[in-house]
């Protein structure tokens, strides 16, 4: 019965997820806000012309390779919680509580929808890249399984994360502001766009605490040549650490995420999504 049941639940996220995306893709406003990202990343590499220090590889391909990262951390981290928090606010929870298996079925598409636009992102960041300013590819079959399992495990690293986030952030109007801060911070510190190796030791142990920095190393390794390595910290890829790290964020993420979801499922009440609209109201976020 229980397997029944889940199976219910996981083909109905499914269903809702396709839908959600399909709904992603006729929004020309969310789909420009991908598309930008891009852009800008394109933009940059184009106009980096040095070399990596210590190697003769472009620093323009170490840029599009952060940029990568950069990119399935911002789906997970920023995006991620922004549309919880909305949907929250607009009562998708409170309504879930009605519905048998609401809650695994709503996660189970808000999956689905990350993972769609952080892999079709990452795709036409690569696509884009090599054709406009012959930005790096994965090196054989060795590369791309690096790639692939880099980008699955740098998901489930930041995903969880971001539904733990975005289970206890206040409103959307203070959402962005709440996340963008430290997650700019963490872009200049994990060498994203730059060799990690050029900021002071303290930075870089700090910025080897969080994701973001493993999975762009992660990336780099699969798609920069392996003299890249001289740029850094290590003078290797440790992609064993980079898969334990990753693994451990992944964890924990879950272990947030679940408890926080369904406390936040809780607390919905009518009179709170009531007092919620009241306020918005008063504050002219939306009409009277």
């Amino acid at each position: 019965m229980k397997g029944t049941r889940m199976t219910r639940y996981r083909r109905a996220g499914l269903q809702r997820g396709r839908i959600e995306l399909r709904q992603l893709l006729r929004n020309p406003k969310e789909l420009s806000g991908h598309l930008t990202n891009v852009a800008v990343a394109v933009a940059v590499a184009a106009f980096i012309s040095e070399d990596v220090p210590g190697t003769g590889i472009p620093m323009a391909h170490l840029t599009l390779a952060g940029f990568a990262a950069y990119l399935l951390f911002q789906v997970g981290l920023v995006n991620l919680p922004q549309i919880l928090v909305t949907e929250r606010e607009e009562g998708a929870l409170l309504r879930l509580r009605a519905t048998p298996g609401g809650i695994p079925a709503y996660l189970i598409a808000k999956c689905v929808l990350v993972l769609a636009t952080a892999v079709g992102t990452l795709a036409l960041l690569l696509l884009a890249g090599a054709v406009l300013v012959d930005g790096p590819v994965p090196r054989g079959a060795a590369g791309w399984l690096t790639l692939l399992w880099v980008t699955a495990l740098g998901l489930l690293a930041v995903v969880p994360l971001g539904a733990a986030i975005g289970a206890v952030l206040p409103n959307p109007r203070e959402a962005l502001a709440l996340i963008m801060l430290p997650v700019m911070a963490l872009l200049i510190m994990s060498g994203t766009v730059f060799p990690i190796t050029t900021l002071p030791v303290p930075v870089q142990q700090v910025a080897s605490v969080f994701p973001l920095k493993w999975m762009a190393q992660g990336l780099r390794s699969a798609l920069l040549p392996d003299a890249a390595r001289a740029a850094e910290p290590a003078g290797s890829w440790e992609l064993p650490m980079v898969a334990l790290v990753l693994t451990a964020w992944a964890v924990l993420g879950f272990l947030l995420a679940v408890p926080l979801l369904r406390r936040a499922a809780r607390r919905e009440s009518g009179s709170r999504l009531s007092a919620r609209r009241r306020k918005a109201a008063r504050s002219g976020a939306v009409p009277a």
